[in-house]
């Protein structure tokens, strides 16, 4: 009885889905270089990281989630020095100065920086609205969200700066404010959209102006969306088979491990195998649907929507960029692309949303309450 009064307090649908996500990217690594011992170089970093993701998600979701509520405001001044100290002494990575060296160690901080605005504004919106009233709230969280898109813009990472805009408005929107700041903070929202135009460098202009015309320049930026249609359309059905799709195996397929890895999967698997990592992120979004409905309290609650957006737009943006419908942005496809960072941040938030689902209300469904 007492293994199965555990099993109820882990929620088994959630890790199932997460880890199926992370060995599906395994799959792709393995299935995408032509050179055996590249391969298995791949191969055996993804693995590091997997395991290390699942030991993070496994021991956060152990710790109630309640105690982020006093770390909220100590991490968002870390993450800002971390975008600072970024901008000093970070390496330069595909155009972006993004990356910092820690030990030997590359950290990629503006994932980190998503996962920590998600714990700040869920803390700052649940508690500090009553206190500072709806409009203050509003205003005090769009400021810090401000300064933080601000930093990364300036690496220039504008897929990630939209990003956490996204997470701060969804977050905002569910919160119950009245329809009239809505409409306010939509229209302002564009206008900063379009005014970042001017902000971008000319090599990002051009991977939006040519993402709706990549024939326009097919030996540039619009090579790479060129041949990931080329590589999805060849899976057909049922895919190439396992290290067999041309366009990976003879490196025609840029990024394929990473930005492309959607791209690589399907031409091995087909439209079977894209379905299904369509199929696991509905079951996962449809999971947190659930888990945010039991939270405990508020905080809880706007988590779990906090990383529903950084997923579902994550997926949205890479699986549109894989397809020709979205500018290339860099976005990793979350659990399946290869990368340390992004690995163990999304799983860091697959942690915090064990931890929800664990300490959730337990008069709606029956189990005795754990203390805290």
């Amino acid at each position: 009885m007492e293994i199965f009064q555990k099993l109820s307090r882990f929620d088994v649908i959630t890790f199932i889905v997460y880890v199926l996500l992370s060995l599906m990217g395994l799959v792709a690594l393995y299935s995408m270089f032509s050179d055996k011992e590249i391969m298995l170089t791949f191969l055996s970093k993804q693995i590091i990281f997997i395991v290390i993701g699942i030991v993070l998600a496994i021991l956060l979701g152990r710790i109630n989630y309640n105690i982020l509520i006093s770390y909220a405001t100590p991490l968002y001044i870390i993450v800002i020095m971390l975008l600072v100290g970024v901008l000093i002494f970070g390496e330069v990575t595909r155009g972006t100065t993004g990356w910092l060296n820690i030990l030997g160690v590359n950290l990629q901080v503006v994932e980190i920086v998503k996962i920590v605005m998600i714990i700040f504004l869920a803390s700052l919106i649940s508690t500090k609205r009553a206190l500072l009233g709806e409009m203050t709230t509003i205003i005090t969280s769009f400021i810090s969200v401000i300064i933080v898109v601000g930093f990364v813009l300036k690496q220039p990472d504008t897929g990630s700066a939209l990003i956490i805009l996204l997470i701060w408005l969804g977050m905002i929107v569910v919160s119950g404010i009245r329809k009239k700041y809505i409409v306010s903070f939509v229209v302002i929202g564009l206008v900063f959209i379009s005014a970042t135009w001017f902000l971008l460098a000319p090599y990002q202009k051009s991977r939006i102006t040519n993402f709706l015309y990549p024939e326009n320049d097919p030996q540039n930026t619009g090579y790479n969306v060129i041949q990931s249609i080329v590589a999805v359309g060849n899976g057909g059905m049922f895919g190439q088979g396992i290290g067999s799709g041309t366009q990976s195996q003879l490196n025609f397929l840029p990024e394929k491990h990473t930005d492309f890895i959607f791209a690589s999967f399907t031409e091995s698997m087909g439209f079977m195998g894209a379905f299904s990592i369509l199929a696991l992120f509905f079951i996962l979004f449809t999971r947190m649907r659930r888990i945010a409905l039991l939270a405990k309290n508020e905080f809880g609650y706007f988590l779990i929507v906090g990383f529903a957006i950084l997923y579902f737009v994550h997926m949205f943006i890479n699986i549109g960029m894989n397809i020709g419908v979205m500018p290339v942005t860099g976005i990793p496809l979350p659990f399946v692309s290869y990368g340390g960072s992004a690995m163990i941040s999304m799983s860091i938030g697959v942690g915090i949303i064990l931890s929800v689902y664990r300490f959730r209300d337990v008069t709606k469904d029956g189990f005795v309450s754990e203390s805290y």
